[in-house]
């Protein structure tokens, strides 16, 4: 299977547009595989807006792909999110990663845009059946119990004849949905052992459906800061991990110390079957970000890279 890595955000931790470009600038020439930006609608926290940056990075960047990790589905319109897509395919020339969730339910989301969280599940499902249609270029008719749309088509479809639609989550109803209809699963925080399981799972129910997922399309996020930490910005991180999610053990949740000891945890989970991952640098400001990236371009990625079996002719 393939290995790739990319880099992703959760909050925007810039100081400026300015410096976002630069930073991106830097990932694209760097080799990094793709960008990935988090999603929320009504964030307490800077975060920028996950369809509209992917639009942005279309336009800006020349090799690098890029995904949200995930966009929520249940808070969103199918016919417009699948439109979204296929524009942002299009004009990149296929560098679109898209990736669906049903939308996390202790987040202010769904109060602060008066959307129900009960049976989100059944909305999400609603959503992705009308998403993969128009992506075929089929005309789409639908009276369902969430989401009509007559006759709808898209008129640009995407330069990826199959476009990818990878799935977040790791519950039964997740590991069914992707089993279903999904083309990849994307990991959260789940620890290598936990991931393992998921990854089992899914193709076991894709087996049983009679679909395979590919293996190179299995990703996890990790959060990672390479060398020292002489000001505590891995403490302060661990502390926002504990806030935002209370069922995770924080402290596991960031790998420090030298491309060993990343290097270790990253090849524990291509073992559990991951081969495709999120890694968020952990820094402090512009200057510190940047630096953990080329760290992270010159010192890991190389490693990454040389996982991937040579193909000669």
């Amino acid at each position: 299977m393939s290995i790739s890595a990319g880099l992703g955000l959760f909050e925007f931790p810039f100081s400026s547009a300015k410096a976002f470009w630069k930073w991106v600038d830097l990932c694209d020439a760097g080799g990094v595989d793709s960008l990935w930006q988090s999603d929320r609608l009504v964030p307490e926290q800077p975060m920028l807006e996950c369809m509209s940056t992917m639009a942005a990075l279309a336009g800006a960047t020349k090799h690098i792909k890029f995904g949200m990790n995930v966009a929520s589905v249940g808070l969103r319109d199918p016919v417009l999110l699948a439109r979204q897509c296929a524009t942002i395919d299009m004009l990149s020339e296929g560098r679109l990663l898209p990736a669906f969730g049903i939308g996390n339910p202790l987040t202010n989301d769904w109060k602060g845009t008066g959307t129900p969280t009960r049976r989100r599940g059944k909305r999400t499902d609603e959503a992705l059946d009308i998403i993969a249609a128009l992506w075929r270029g089929e005309r789409v008719t639908v009276c369902g119990e969430f989401h009509s749309c007559d006759n709808a088509v898209l008129s640009v479809l995407p330069a990826q004849k199959n476009l990818p639609l990878w799935i977040g989550g790791s519950s039964d109803a997740a590991v069914r949905r992707i089993a279903r209809i999904g083309t990849g699963w994307m990991g959260g925080r789940e620890t290598p052992a936990a991931a393992a399981k998921v990854v089992q799972a899914i193709r076991a129910a894709a087996s049983a459906a009679g679909r395979k997922i590919p293996d190179d399309h299995y990703g996890i996020g990790m959060y990672f800061r390479l060398g020292p930490d002489p000001d505590s910005i891995v403490a302060d991180e661990i502390e926002k991990l504990r806030v935002r999610f209370p069922d995770l053990d924080a402290r596991k949740a960031v790998v420090t110390g030298e491309v060993t000891d990343f290097m270790q945890r990253f090849s524990e989970y291509v073992d559990a079957g991951v081969s495709k991952f999120v890694l968020r640098p952990v820094a402090r400001g512009d200057d510190d970000l940047i630096d953990q990236t080329k760290k992270f371009i010159e010192t890991v990625l190389p490693q990454v890279n040389a996982l991937n079996p040579c193909v000669i002719g």
